[in-house]
């Protein structure tokens, strides 16, 4: 179960066995072979750590090269592509990039190195780490808890876009006229309506718009375009609301399917597996990017969008929501709080540099997210100049910025299928390590938490896990999944949330166990103690944001809605059923383990908040336990 990072390469077989026969010694089973302990040191007492033979090898990373894709791949998502652009849209151009790097040295990237150092240092995934402070355990579970409904919502952007990506394979793309079964007949297309014959019209009172369409006189406010009715009235067949579940759409169901079979074939021989996979699929979106990036700003127009993108607009850093904009959306992309990283890292040897390799991912991350800006707003500064429009009424956030934006942009590009296949199969790509790294985050942890029982049938407990997750994902490619789809995110796996369990993550480890020790552990790692800068975000600036923006969240939290429609007072409380089903298992997996632990205050408070453990000794007992816990299940 766990590996002892001093051994490696071929013998790694043989240590773990001498290993196991020591221990057998010390308690007290017969062995038949004379033992042999390797010496491993502490800074403080001079202990062994020894290894187990029983359980099935764990696994670990065949290079530094496979863990580091592999966290670049998972913090490298869509929301580099879509979502990081559009705030810094939304929040002042280049405005926002002040909030965000601020943020990002007080919060994000003290967690990022926290969560890995936690997992290397333990050699365990997201549940099994809170041994370092038993009463935080909760903060496991509801990771896991957020995690699944991570895994059911975030896939179904995959299958759009495996959809679009099929659809774009043909001679032209279908969304280009108002030709099509599924158009009205108020649809014209963004590049021909300059050619309308449109006339201004008193109506009730209001000065509008009137043009003439099909034979028919409608106001502005009424025309469609065949880019969005594709969207709409092909892809989602969407209905009126979220009362209005609707069909299953057999063409979507087929896309998920398929991406979660994908999903699958990445992790089900473990790490070794998934440490392949990733030179592919973290890799290639950068060599698509570029090619999207020299394509886009040799566009008429490309240099309007990237001004806008740039150029700051201090006036909003007054504003409250750009600084809790850039405290979500870095947790969001770098993949905090779900204990995906403290898997990965668990799967590093014990000596790793750990530390240098979180600083190598957050500054790829952030890279990539300024990188990704200037593709997205070269091609939406051609749209304003092809359409005559602002850059501000044509930039769009979320699934408009990749399946309204994008496919409008492509019209006007020579060889439009292609360029669609590029840019969905990018996102593809993008998308699915962030996919599968955090199933083998829920994956590692929960079979490390039960490792007798599933260890040695992980392939089917995956297959479980994601044919039960395919079946509750197909909730959101019905005609009113869309609304399903809205409720997930803006609940589910909301900032709010993520905020709640970052905070208290933090907490357990800084204040409860002891940033000391946490810093001797890390020395005991790397070899050196890392700058005392660290210490200060993880017990002072990290848990004060985390706090600050959460309460900021709930102060200005409003209903939301889709475009115009308004959900049912039910609809929202199932969505806080959501983001509640993860939230409360701290508190009460606080109190519940404090109810059922005997002794008296002082003596629980050792025992389940602050133990008395380095990190030496507690790899040791935690060494124990499971080879206790493995000769009790074979004694069956």
């Amino acid at each position: 179960m766990y590996t002892n990072s001093a051994s490696d390469g071929d013998g790694e077989g043989d240590g773990r066995k001498h290993e196991s026969i020591e221990m057998s010694k010390e308690l007290g089973h017969p062995t038949n072979c004379q033992p042999y302990a390797p010496t491993t040191t502490d800074t403080s007492n001079k202990q062994q750590l020894v290894k187990i033979e029983q359980l099935p090898d764990r696994g670990s990373w065949s290079s530094k090269m496979d863990f580091i894709l592999s966290v670049v791949g998972l913090a490298i998502g869509l929301g580099n592509v879509w979502r990081f652009p559009y705030l810094c849209y939304k929040n002042g151009g280049g405005a926002f990039i002040l909030p965000y790097i601020i943020t990002l040295f007080l919060a994000g990237i003290p967690m990022f190195f926290m969560e890995l150092a936690l997992g290397q240092m333990l050699t365990i995934g997201g549940l099994g780490v809170f041994k370092i402070a038993p009463i935080f355990k909760g903060i496991g579970y509801a990771a896991a808890v957020m995690s699944c409904w991570m895994n059911v919502y975030y896939i179904v952007i995959l299958a759009w876009a495996v959809f679009y990506f099929f659809m774009s394979m043909r001679a032209d793309v279908p969304w280009r006229t108002c030709n099509n079964w599924w158009n009205t007949v108020n649809c014209v297309n963004q590049y021909e309506r300059k050619n309308l014959h449109c006339w201004d019209k008193i109506i009730n009172g209001t000065a509008q718009k009137v043009c003439s369409v099909s034979a028919a006189n409608i106001t502005s406010l009424e025309i469609t375009d065949p880019v969005k009715e594709f969207w709409e009235r092909r892809a989602l067949q969407i209905s009126h609301g979220i009362e209005e579940i609707g069909n299953i759409r057999w063409e979507l169901a087929g896309t998920l399917l398929l991406v979660w079979i994908l999903c699958y074939f990445c992790i089900w021989k473990g790490v070794k597996w998934t440490g392949k996979v990733v030179y592919f699929t973290a890799l290639f979106p950068y060599v698509l990017l570029t090619i999207l990036l020299v394509r886009g700003i040799t566009l008429p127009g490309a240099l309007e969008g990237i001004k806008f993108y740039i150029i700051p607009n201090f006036s909003k850093l007054t504003n409250s929501e750009v600084w809790i904009d850039a405290v979500t959306q870095i947790f969001f992309s770098y993949g905090l709080g779900l204990g995906t990283l403290v898997a990965l890292g668990s799967y590093n040897k014990f000596t790793n540099n750990v530390y240098k390799d979180a600083l190598i991912v957050c500054t790829v991350n952030s890279s990539t997210s300024m990188f990704a800006g200037f593709v997205i707003f070269s091609v939406i500064g051609f749209m304003a100049h092809e359409q005559q429009r602002p850059v501000a009424d044509v930039a769009a956030s979320g699934p408009g910025l990749a399946f309204l934006v994008y496919p409008s942009a492509v019209l006007q590009l020579p060889g439009s299928p292609m360029w669609s296949c590029l840019f969905f199969f990018m996102l593809l790509l993008i998308g699915l390590d962030s996919q599968f790294c955090t199933m083998e985050g829920f994956i590692t942890a929960i079979i490390d938490e039960w490792p007798q029982l599933l260890r040695k049938r992980k392939e089917i407990f995956i297959a479980i896990v994601c044919a039960l997750s395919y079946l509750v994902g197909l909730t959101c490619i019905t005609q009113g999944g869309m609304y399903i789809f809205q409720i997930l995110d803006s609940y589910a796996v909301s900032g709010f949330c993520l905020l709640w369990l970052i905070f208290f993550e933090c907490v357990s480890i800084s204040w409860c166990y002891g940033v000391d020790r946490f810093y001797d552990g890390i020395k005991d790692m790397i070899g050196y103690y890392p700058t005392v800068w660290w210490k200060f975000c993880w017990c002072v600036t990290t848990p004060a944001i985390c706090l600050g923006v959460f309460f900021f969240n709930i102060v200005q939290w409003t209903p939301i809605k889709y475009l115009d429609y308004s959900y049912p007072w039910w609809a929202h409380a199932f969505g806080w059923f959501t983001a509640l089903s993860s939230m409360l298992y701290i508190p009460i997996y606080m109190f519940w383990l404090w109810k059922r632990t005997p002794g008296e205050f002082t003596e629980k408070i050792r025992a389940l908040v602050r133990i008395d453990e380095d990190v030496t000794r507690l790899r040791e007992k935690m060494l124990r336990e499971a080879y206790v816990k493995e000769i009790e299940f074979n004694s069956l």
